[in-house]
């Protein structure tokens, strides 16, 4: 439940004159949006899960939760950011899934180091997919939910900082009309176009769509800018040019002859030439569906920012922003409702050297299976009998149906959808004054899931709506989503590593277990094997009753017990099944083992999906 409200900035719905004239542009649901800002931001409180680096006083900040969530945190504990770059859905309507890898059973085949020389490829590899989000949404409800998130962002702003929001041809126009009324028209600055030179075209119908839109605001007159140079491909005589009463003309010598110089760079424009990030490139993909190439953010924080600076992100995905402002020398916040970008994140800033960071978890009272799509899709297996029911439209997730009340509508909040996380009143209302006078007559009850609820007000609702005779149970979804969460079985060893002396402890891991792991195999090898092609031998996927080619990540914690995690040795084991060691990489396969130098008191094991496992070193199975 959380907490209390945080305002977001003043009158963020007043808004300004679009073109001089009044807003003609309405789109369903603005007064909705509306009452959500006069209520504010909902505050949770925040779990300190890691604290990675030397530095324990660090303001670099790793938040797992929804834009909202942490813009309410960053507000309510006064910190101010300087330069905000969001990659937000683009309301593509794609689904975006993440490739699994099973890494290399360290129980058989070769060991040891990697030869020179010696060519790892992908097609080697087994790998299945995993749905990690849909970019699907209606028009209206994506603007009002970006509504309300810019606002969000604007109240966590200085008023020398300036926004980038990276979109593309689906909704971009849209969107800059949200950001002419939150920043005001005099506070666009620019529209980048980024030009993708190297990108395939899927389509010989139209032209090749090679470029995306980054729109740049500044939320006050004055802003942070510092003009950008790029070398040019070769060195080019150009007139001197000066500026004499606002006009630009050439410059001339003591003798009136025109001055050249030869130029080596040319200043960026608002057209910029950056490639796509591709396999062969020297910057490492972490194999994150939408990661940018880091080229893009350095451009962006180089110009807006300085050194010492906050550079927000929160949209994060897979942590370009965060990785290239630590680079950079300033400080940063990533922000992001998927636990796959946590992780992704999290491993990418270990690996760059004297980074300290601390990784927080919004505790907004939902246990999550996995991620919110994770959730979303296994709900109706969660609640007792609820099935798909034709007659009833989308705004209901199901119906149960009762020998004596007959069919039951079900309404679930949305956990991917911030608007819906709290049964209040303009939503109880939206309920029983738009969802229930649409129901098949002879409905008799409806049962309403909430994550969050303002009780004094739904039951004064409901107990003064006369417009229905169809009685409303209300249900605590997290009553439901309680024992969601199943962790992983882990037997291991620990030893004296005799040949070692510094990391005089070796653990052994024998036999690790992901019942969710093994159920995603299952259904990926069915799925394929019900559509392999004729004449074409499915092979199946299989892992070792050991299990260990299941785990991504390991990591020991050698000196707290209990509370956040603080990692004295990890080990990374990428999809090739080559080490990375304390964020170095190796070229070393992992042989089922990890050591450490002081006595272990943690294990903290991350299958390839994600899921992390936590015990103490007491213990020898969970």
């Amino acid at each position: 439940m959380s907490a209390k409200f945080i305002p977001f900035t003043p009158d963020p719905v007043k808004g300004q004159a679009i073109l001089n004239f009044t807003r003609t542009l309405r789109y369903y649901g603005d007064d909705k949006v509306k009452d959500r800002l006069r209520r504010g931001m909902p505050r949770y409180e925040m779990e300190l899960k890691e604290q990675v680096g030397a530095d324990a006083k660090t303001d670099n900040l790793v938040i797992r939760g929804e834009c909202l969530s942490a813009c309410a945190y960053l507000k309510d504990k006064g910190v101010k950011v300087d330069l905000v770059y969001i990659d937000p859905p683009f309301a593509s309507g794609a689904d975006y899934a993440k490739k699994v890898y099973l890494r290399r059973n360290p129980l058989k085949g070769k060991s040891g180091k990697v030869e020179e020389g010696e060519q790892i490829d992908d097609d080697r590899l087994a790998a299945f997919e995993e749905k990690m989000y849909g970019d699907v949404w209606e028009k209206e409800k994506y603007l009002n939910w970006m509504y309300e998130n810019l606002c969000a962002i604007k109240s966590v702003m200085r008023d020398n900082a300036s926004i980038y929001v990276h979109l593309d041809w689906h909704v971009g126009h849209y969107v800059k009309v949200l950001l002419d009324e939150i920043f005001g028209e005099d506070g666009f600055v620019n529209e980048v176009v980024w030009h993708y030179y190297n990108k395939m075209a899927p389509r010989s119908e139209c032209f090749p769509r090679s470029s995306d839109r980054i729109l740049v605001y500044a939320k006050g007159d004055k802003y942070i800018f510092h003009t950008q140079y790029e070398k040019r491909e070769h060195v080019k005589k150009m007139l001197v040019r000066k500026f004499v009463d606002g006009k630009a003309i050439n410059a001339r010598d003591a003798d009136g002859n025109v001055i050249y110089q030869e130029s080596a760079e040319r200043r960026v424009d608002d057209v910029w030439r950056i490639p796509m990030l591709q396999p062969a490139d020297k910057e490492e993909p972490v194999d994150y569906a939408t990661q940018k190439p880091e080229a893009l953010l350095e451009r962006i924080i180089s110009a807006s920012s300085d050194a010492g600076m906050i550079v927000a992100d929160f949209f994060g995905g897979s942590g370009t922003a965060a990785a290239v402002a630590a680079k950079l020398g300033r400080r940063f916040i990533h922000a992001d409702v998927g636990l796959n970008s946590v992780q992704t994140t999290r491993d990418r800033l270990c690996a760059i050297d004297g980074v300290s960071f601390k990784c927080l978890d919004v505790q907004d009272g939902v246990q999550l299976y996995r991620n919110p799509v994770q959730t979303m899709d296994k709900i109706k297996s969660l609640i007792p009998g609820l099935r798909n029911e034709d007659a009833l439209d989308s705004f209901w997730e199901g119906a149960i149906h009762d020998s004596k009340l007959g069919m039951i509508p079900v309404y679930v909040p949305n956990l991917m959808d911030s608007t819906s996380r709290v049964l209040d009143a303009p939503l109880m209302f939206r309920i029983l004054h738009e969802a229930m006078p649409d129901l098949p007559s002879g409905t008799k009850k409806v049962i309403v899931y909430y994550i969050e609820i303002d009780q004094e007000e739904v039951n004064k609702i409901i107990k003064e709506d006369d417009t229905s005779l169809i009685k409303v149970e209300l249900r605590d979804l997290k009553s439901v989503l309680g024992d969601v969460v199943v962790n992983d079985t882990v037997e291991y060893s620990i030893g004296d590593n005799k040949d070692d002396l510094i990391n005089k402890y070796l653990i052994t891991i024998e036999k690790f277990d992901s019942d969710r792991v093994r159920g995603k195999i299952a259904e990926f090898n069915e799925r394929c094997f019900l559509n392999q092609k004729p004449g074409k031998k499915f092979k199946e996927i299989k892992v070792s009753e050991a299990g260990l080619e299941m785990i991504e990540s390991i990591s020991v914690d050698c000196t707290r017990k209990t509370g956040a995690w603080h990692s004295d040795t990890e080990i990374l084991i990428d999809k090739f099944g080559l080490v990375r060691l304390n964020g170095i990489k190796t070229n070393k396969y992992w042989n089922g083992t990890i050591a450490c130098s002081k006595k272990p008191l943690r294990l903290r094991l991350r299958n390839i999906c994600g899921d992390e496992t936590m015990i103490g070193m007491e213990m020898r199975t969970i």
